[in-house]
């Protein structure tokens, strides 16, 4: 099964999210709102990269265009400002809104990931009866060698931070296709380019695909998934493509 997604955003989505945070800091200084060519003097950005940026920021209601053609803070960024724990909430039920909305476009269950204390973790999955989630017969802290969710977490870790997780979570045999040989998943995940989907072709379940993008925002080591079954392995270039796109406005939701 010979399932290659070409990557469509050009830049790496952490670069991304750096641009979009000095656009958000030059429009945020601005009460009365300031042009796109103020924005792209203060942020060093040029047109090019600029223009893709604010229709991003514009989208998810970071930024909002005025009257005149400038640009001023959005609804979205309220929650910055907001208290700590009803920050934590606004971020999560944004999160939410964006897994279920990609669910439903894409047509498949979503979920986002994150490494926290060493261990891989779902953290958010949004799902439905023509979208179920993957049956996790195997913990997803004890997969990450199999599952599209863990091997894009590995490959945002150094070698040595690897090699911890491998240490404590033993690359046990799931399917016939599951890479349990340290030394070829390292070379495999060292060839992962950045922009490209990491996929699980059958290698955590047999009759599941999946897909996976990083989300790094800052320290923070996360991705955002997707799974099909097996059926419906045509779509799963398409799908990832559109895990792509999100990459960045996600990334840039929990860099807020």
């Amino acid at each position: 099964m010979a399932l290659k997604p070409e990557p469509t955003t050009p830049q790496q989505p952490q670069r991304s999210v750096r641009h979009a945070l000095r656009v958000l800091e030059s429009v945020s200084r601005h009460d009365g709102g300031v042009t796109a060519d103020r924005i792209a003097r203060e942020s060093g950005l040029t047109p090019t990269e600029l223009r893709p940026l604010l229709l991003m920021l514009r989208r998810e209601g970071y930024v909002e265009q005025i009257a005149d053609g400038a640009y001023v803070t959005g609804e979205a960024l309220e929650l910055v400002g907001a208290p700590g724990t009803t920050r934590r909430e606004l971020v999560q039920q944004r999160l939410q809104q964006t897994l279920d909305q990609l669910r439903d476009s894409v047509g498949a269950a979503i979920y986002l990931g994150r490494y926290v204390d060493g261990e891989v973790k779902v953290t958010q999955v949004a799902e439905g009866p023509l979208t179920p989630k993957v049956n996790e017969w195997v913990d997803f802290r004890s997969s990450a060698h199999a599952s599209a969710v863990g091997k894009c977490l590995l490959t945002q870790l150094d070698r040595d931070g690897r090699r911890d997780h491998l240490s404590r979570h033993k690359t046990a045999r799931l399917t016939s296709r599951t890479i349990t040989n340290e030394r070829v998943l390292f070379s495999k995940l060292d060839a992962q380019p950045p922009t490209v989907p990491v996929l699980d072709l059958q290698e955590y379940a047999l009759g599941t695909v999946c897909a996976a993008v990083p989300l790094t925002a800052g320290a923070a080591v996360g991705c955002l998934a997707l799974s099909l079954p097996l059926e419906h392995a045509h779509r799963l270039r398409q799908a990832a493509d559109a895990l792509n796109r999100r990459a960045t406005p996600m990334a840039l939701s929990l860099s807020l």
